[in-house]
């Protein structure tokens, strides 16, 4: 498949560079949180249960914030909305900076989560106005690997920057990188060429509409399966983030040091795996192979793979390293599910609700953040740090393993563009006069 007259090479990697560092600086913002807990809360004499509030305040506004801003990139340039964002996360680390109350950080991450929220599916809605759709795989892997490269960074350099000049500077960091990728931003960002009146879809011959009904757009099979494979994923990545570390040290017996070693392994051996099935789809779709195949298939097997090695986790007893090294092969295969379900809704739904479909998708898929460490950190009330997260591991398992399944009968972008169009034409048809 030859590349689009408008497609920019150079252009478009130069804004999915932006736009990773974009994913980079919002993963630092989300974390450092956590990576500061222990001198912030002995200096503001914050206890446990109010710093878990301010925690969790971070994702009260975090969904809604999504659908709406969502709804925004319909109509306002992504270009701008981006730049609002970047502003917003660089203003918003300043009072947090100089907070002295529990009051203050509260707010300011209450506000910081709303702003951040939109992030990825506007970041996304951006790229695909760069990318054609045979070519839109890769760049949304890469920027995907922000947010690994991100909590990386974040572990290799917070503790020292805290060690050296205490917590507070890592907010006041935080604040001049978000305003010095806005600066950079407002310079070269740009909104990309590949937009336009509906047309045909790529590699078929059926017209896409210039609007469908979002209630006809989120029954269908494809999106119904693009949902249960993103929010499984989620469900493990959060589990990932929040309770991971403490099972390393707790329910393994690993020492600090060698416990932030091992997370270090588990979260980057996802970077390499992503970007490898993400590169392979592409191929696949280039040689000629449907999007059900070189996408969906994909997807739904990394979730049984990922599935099947979570029940081994749960189900088989092991040493603590070849069970730390199985958590790193079930924990990377999922997130592909993050590269390329977008790239199959996009297939399906009008231009002029991309963006706003997108953000639903992430909204709800979201969910599973909030969820998933409530309902484990239950189950480690009950049964302790190790049994607790045994029984965590095969609810990952089942998740996975059920979604993969769904994945397998339910996702065909192809066969849903088809369909929506001709349920479209077909209640237009009816509404016409005689």
């Amino acid at each position: 498949m030859s590349p689009l007259p408008s497609y920019q090479p150079r252009s478009a990697w130069a804004m999915a560079s932006m736009l990773t560092w974009l994913s980079l600086i919002n993963f630092l913002d989300k974390i450092v949180l956590g990576m500061v807990a222990v001198p912030l809360m002995a200096d503001l004499k914050i206890p446990p249960s109010e710093f878990g509030l301010i925690a969790s305040s971070f994702f009260w506004l975090f969904s809604l914030s999504t659908v709406l801003v969502g709804f925004l990139s319909n109509r306002i340039a992504t270009r701008w909305l981006l730049l609002a964002m970047g502003l917003s996360w660089a203003l918003l680390q300043v009072p947090l900076a100089l907070a002295g109350s529990a009051l203050t950080i509260l707010l300011c991450r209450m506000l910081l989560g709303a702003a951040e929220g939109p992030a990825f599916p506007i970041s996304v809605h951006a790229l695909y106005k760069w990318f054609p759709d045979h070519k839109r795989n890769l760049p949304v892997a890469v920027v995907n690997q922000g947010a690994t490269a991100g909590l990386l960074l974040a572990g290799l350099t917070i503790p020292l920057v805290t060690m050296h000049w205490g917590w507070r500077a890592s907010f006041a960091i935080l604040a001049a990188i978000g305003a010095a990728w806005s600066i950079m931003w407002l310079c070269v960002g740009r909104e990309g060429p590949l937009t336009g009146t509906p047309g045909q879809r790529p590699g078929t011959a059926t017209a896409i509409p210039a609007r469908l009904p979002y209630r006809r757009i989120f029954r269908d099979p494809t999106v119904l399966a693009c949902l249960t494979l993103g929010f499984c994923a989620y469900w493990a990545l959060a589990l990932g983030l929040t309770w991971l570390p403490a099972y390393l040290e707790q329910g393994l017996g690993f020492d600090p040091i060698t416990t932030g070693r091992w997370y270090a392994v588990i979260v980057a051996s996802s970077m390499p795996v992503t970007l490898v099935l993400s590169w392979l789809s592409q191929r696949m779709l280039r040689a000629g192979a449907s999007s059900r195949l070189a996408r969906g298939v994909i997807i739904s097997v990394a979730a049984l793979a990922g599935g099947g090695v979570y029940l081994v986790i749960a189900s088989v007893a092991l040493p603590p390293v070849p069970r730390t090294l199985l958590i790193a092969v079930a924990a990377c295969l999922p997130p592909v599910a993050f590269a390329l379900t977008p790239a199959m809704l996009a297939q399906i739904v009008p231009e002029a609700q991309r963006g706003s479909v997108l953000s639903i998708h992430t909204a709800l898929v979201s969910l599973a953040g909030s969820l998933a460490p409530a309902v484990v950190g239950q189950l480690i009330q009950r049964h302790g740090m190790s049994g607790g997260f045994e029984v965590g591991f095969a609810i990952n398992a089942l998740l996975l393993l059920a979604a993969g399944v769904i994945g397998l009968c339910w996702l065909n972008p192809e066969r849903s563009a088809t369909a929506l169009a001709a349920a479209t034409h077909a209640t237009a048809g009816a509404r016409s006069p005689a």
